[in-house]
């Protein structure tokens, strides 16, 4: 628990993330503004219900294919030159599709084709985007951060539409994509104004595929970035319903218009504002854990309501009780996925996030809108809540990491191991030995310690990890891991934290005191290979 007050706007006190906050808000308007505006176009341009349809999957499917080689992009390329290049592409791609609208040369497969470009830049660029708050604010500063990013794009949310709606009754569509393209030169304008402080890299950067791989790797075997995604499947696939049916409740059985559909969405930014100013009281007196299981009771209450009221008045409160437990739970959730990772490998775990994130949505709503069309809306509401509950029943042992007591630095204590042909750094795989004296009684404690170390090994780069015990002297123990290359294994000795250290030292205490841990490092045969130079 959390015991240091804490401003909901502290984060604003940092001038670049005060600018990338107003600049992202601006973007997301436009983002809105074009998805009202594509949408608009695309029923002047075809009747067919497929073309319509198309037009959500155009800019949602990039994010499924590409949201992994976008994390590891933006965690070996500068963030900020990554992010100046996709701010380029998408505000070509939205002036692009403004000009040939304007100039009444769009066809159906033309606008598919431009907002499935628009998807690739979305996909390339969130996972950069939100690795890229922690390097703006303090630790301490990061909840009232991502807070305050949640709530921005609820802003954003709640006044794009209502833009585009005006702007496509005045001057068409192409106005709404004009002015997306504008919202991205604010923030192409705050990217050059910083002056980001880069480290002088040791090692050439990754290569992609090995990237990929590597954070994969640091998924599977990280527990409290595991503990983040399944709270966070957990969650949203219940709680999709609440967006996914509410056009359905507004028009089918409250009878309602799109100004009441309008107001009921402001109703959600407005309780997440609200939810973002009371998120700091509540971190103080109450664990994270205990503020998803209390939002995700509530956000359940709100479908059940969802579910059962056919009162439009009496529905605005609702929608800001949800706004406020959604916000609760977001921000919860990436602040964990946030904190629980080091440096080397944060875009590329929240590229995870993101993917379960998305998926979990796009499964529940498709799963609610199946129920919904066989059952009724109220039925596949209440399914929904109870999704949500049977979660919480199910998810208690995944509790969600508690990142102030963790040190994510890199320890930076292994020794540096020796390589008698320097040239050979490419060569792998390498695989490294460690030796150990473990008397008899405490053989039972020294492998259940292991456990934890193997987990590391892998986390950190080994894409093979073993334990074996000597067949003619059982006190000989001798672990092995596997790195891809010679010059990956460096890479791991700066990838180790100063929290995994403990790990080692709660595994070492059972070695022999008298005995010195042996360490060594085999090489795969050189066939034919041409290495390359390290540096």
């Amino acid at each position: 628990m959390t015991t240091a007050k804490q401003s909901p706007w502290g984060a604003l006190n940092h001038t670049t993330f005060r600018w990338l906050w107003l600049a992202s808000i601006a973007s997301n308007i436009g983002t809105w503004m074009h998805e009202v505006g594509a949408g608009w176009l695309m029923t002047n341009l075809s009747s067919n219900p497929m073309h319509v349809a198309l037009v959500q999957v155009a800019g949602s499917a990039p994010m499924f294919l590409l949201a992994l080689p976008a994390g590891a992009m933006a965690d070996i390329i500068d963030k900020r030159r990554y992010l100046l290049i996709v701010q380029v592409w998408m505000a070509a791609v939205a002036t692009l599709l403004a000009t040939i609208t304007l100039l009444g040369l769009t066809t159906v497969w033309l606008l598919l084709g431009l907002t499935l470009a628009m998807g690739v830049g979305t996909a390339l660029m969130m996972p950069a985007w939100s690795a890229l708050t922690p390097e703006l604010v303090s630790k301490r500063e990061l909840p009232s951060a991502i807070a305050l990013s949640s709530l921005g794009i609820n802003v954003a949310r709640a006044l794009g539409p209502a833009i585009a709606g005006v702007l496509v009754s005045l001057s068409g569509p192409w106005a709404t994509f004009a002015l997306n393209a504008v919202s991205f030169f604010a923030v192409m304008a705050v990217l050059l104004t910083w002056k980001r402080e880069r480290e002088v890299a040791t090692f050439p950067a990754e290569r992609l595929l090995g990237a990929i791989r590597a954070g994969w790797r640091y998924s599977r075997a990280s527990r409290p970035l595991q503990a983040v995604l399944v709270r966070a499947a957990a969650f949203f696939v219940g709680a999709s319903a609440g967006m996914s049916l509410l056009p359905l409740i507004v028009r089918g059985e409250l009878k309602g218009s799109a100004s009441d559909f309008g107001m009921l969405l402001g109703s959600v930014g407005i309780g997440a504002v609200l939810g973002a100013m009371l998120l700091p009281k509540l971190r103080e007196r109450i664990s994270a854990n205990k503020l998803v299981v209390l939002a995700s009771v509530l956000y359940a209450l709100v479908l059940l309501a969802l579910a059962w009221v056919r009162d439009f008045v009496a529905l605005l409160p609702v929608m800001l009780l949800s706004g406020a437990a959604w916000i609760s739970v977001l921000s919860s959730l990436q602040v964990s996925a946030q904190t629980s990772v080091p440096d080397w490998v944060r875009a590329r775990a929240l590229s995870v996030y993101i993917l379960v994130f998305f998926g979990s949505m796009a499964t529940g709503g498709a799963l609610w809108g199946y129920v919904a069309s066989h059952a009724s809306i109220p039925v596949a509401l209440i399914a929904a809540a109870s999704c949500l509950f049977f979660g919480l029943v199910l998810t208690p042992s995944f509790s969600l990491p508690m990142t102030e007591t963790e040190d994510l630095a890199p320890s930076l204590h292994w020794p540096m191991p020796i390589l008698a042909d320097e040239a050979d750094c490419e060569r792998g795989p390498v695989m490294i030995t460690l030796q150990y004296d473990i008397a008899p009684e405490k053989i039972a404690d020294f492998r259940m310690a292991m456990l934890a170390v193997a987990r590391m090994r892998k986390r950190n780069g080994s894409f093979s990890w073993g334990l074996v015990q000597n067949s003619e002297n059982p006190r000989h123990w001798q672990e092995f891991f596997f790195d891809e290359s010679w010059l990956g294994h460096l890479r791991h000795h700066g990838r180790v934290t100063r929290a995994e250290q403990r790990i080692e030292v709660a595994a070492r205490r059972f070695q022999t005191a008298e005995v010195a841990i042996r360490i060594e490092h085999y090489l795969m045969p050189a066939k034919g290979l041409s290495p390359l130079a390290c540096d």
